[in-house]
């Protein structure tokens, strides 16, 4: 059962990588965060993201002062991936400093993540949704899955978090 749900993790993480490279950008909208700068903040106007509000990702924006330009690239990436699907801090972290991945460096994209202002328990939420919109889980396969370090990494709390509020539990 483990190494089918690391299959499945691992499927629906390309699937994510090849979304991002080959998606079309045309359902996209470009909003001046900063009228003093030429920075953009890109939002998706896709039925994934339609609860998000551009005032919650700006809110999410990082202060420019005290982070190098990798670090601000990584948040870049960052926000394109937490606007795509949910992940967990380690999964985001992994995804950004893979070699399969983004490939920043492990520092800078934990100092880019740690930058923002995420909501792990609702990354939980919405991966727990797109898992049971896959397939089937029972309460403690969700938990389980949700918190594997063959899956998608969340702590046990965000875990249990994730499948209460998904309906997994009753």
């Amino acid at each position: 059962m483990k190494k089918s749900l690391k299959w499945v993790a691992i499927i629906f993480v390309g699937f994510i990588i090849i979304g991002v490279i080959f998606g079309d950008n045309s359902s996209q909208t470009e909003v001046n965060v900063d009228e003093s700068s030429s920075e953009q903040l890109v939002v998706a106007d896709s039925p994934e993201v339609a609860d998000t509000s551009v005032a919650d990702i700006a809110q999410e924006e990082v202060k420019p002062e005290g982070l190098s330009r990798p670090q601000k690239n990584a948040v870049r990436s960052a926000e394109q991936y937490i606007n795509m699907t949910g992940f967990s801090r380690e999964g985001l972290i992994e995804q950004l400093s893979s070699e399969y991945g983004d490939g920043y460096g492990i520092e800078d994209a934990t100092i880019a993540i740690d930058s923002l202002n995420i909501d792990w328990n609702e990354q939980a939420v919405r991966s727990a949704e797109e898992y049971l919109d896959m397939t089937g889980f029972s309460c403690d396969g969700l938990i389980e899955q949700l918190s594997s370090s063959a899956g998608s990494k969340y702590t046990v709390s965000e875990a249990n978090y994730g499948a209460q509020q998904a309906g997994a539990c009753s």
